[in-house]
């Protein structure tokens, strides 16, 4: 699916979850989907930059305002995270984007620093918990929903050097396993997605020597994230995705 045309409306009517989504693949996925008719929610640490990117797709005629709510997922714990999206005063959710992650201090194992362990652990793994338990109700009452959430190529294969953000995303790809399962009889369907090399802040700091203008753009993965959040993927449900070719 990583040519899909998605239709204009593709999404319109649909509430939309997004966290991560001021910068990089989480920002190409709003604009992405506030073009194709959602309305957007959008979780994040800085408000100044949700309320920038609420502004532009505003302007942008990508329809109703989206709605932010600010969330710090270095600090979230499961109060303030159930507190901070019923805050949103959300009747539903059509879908749930986890975009936002942190890559940590790359190294070996054996040399991790406790508290960095446990900040890229909190991140990108115990803080996307705490947003599935509490917007689970809220998915419950669409009448189709979708869970994606981020994975990475380490995440499936270990790889010398990448240290706790491996690790971080071989329990993405579990907690997305154990929820599809818990889900199947359900019309809530939860897939992961591998963007790959792609030319974000997090792939320069991973591999600084590296030339960015040899690597896709955020904007270039959308297909694959449309078709993932709309109803041609609904008996799409349990997988890992790459959104580039291998």
């Amino acid at each position: 699916m990583l040519d899909y045309q998605a239709p204009p409306a593709l999404l319109a009517d649909k509430t939309i979850a997004i966290t991560g989504a001021t910068a990089g693949i989480g920002r190409a996925a709003a604009l992405s989907y506030a073009a194709h008719g959602a309305h957007l929610v959008l979780l994040g640490r800085d408000p100044v930059k949700l309320q920038a990117l609420c502004d532009e797709i505003a302007a942008g005629g990508g329809g109703a305002r989206p709605c932010c709510g600010v969330l710090d997922l270095a600090l979230a714990d499961q109060a303030s995270t159930r507190a901070c999206v019923a805050a949103l005063g959300l009747t539903r959710l059509d879908g749930l984007l986890l975009n936002a992650g942190v890559l940590g201090t790359l190294g070996p194992l054996a040399d991790i620093d406790e508290g960095e362990w446990l900040r890229v652990q909190q991140i990108n793994v115990s803080a996307n918990l705490w947003l599935l338990q509490a917007c689970l109700p809220l998915l419950r009452r669409a009448p189709a929903a979708s869970i994606l959430l981020t994975s990475s190529g380490v995440g499936k294969r270990g790889r010398a050097g990448w240290g706790s953000y491996a690790v971080s995303k071989f329990a993405t790809e579990g907690m997305m396993q154990v929820l599809a399962d818990e889900l199947a009889q359900t019309h809530i369907r939860v897939n992961c997605i591998n963007p790959g090399a792609t030319r974000t802040a997090m792939r320069a700091a991973a591999k600084p020597d590296e030339d960015p203008m040899t690597l896709r753009t955020p904007a270039d993965l959308m297909p694959l994230y449309l078709y993932l959040m709309g109803a041609d993927s609904e008996p799409q449900t349990g997988r890992s995705w790459d959104a580039q070719p291998k």
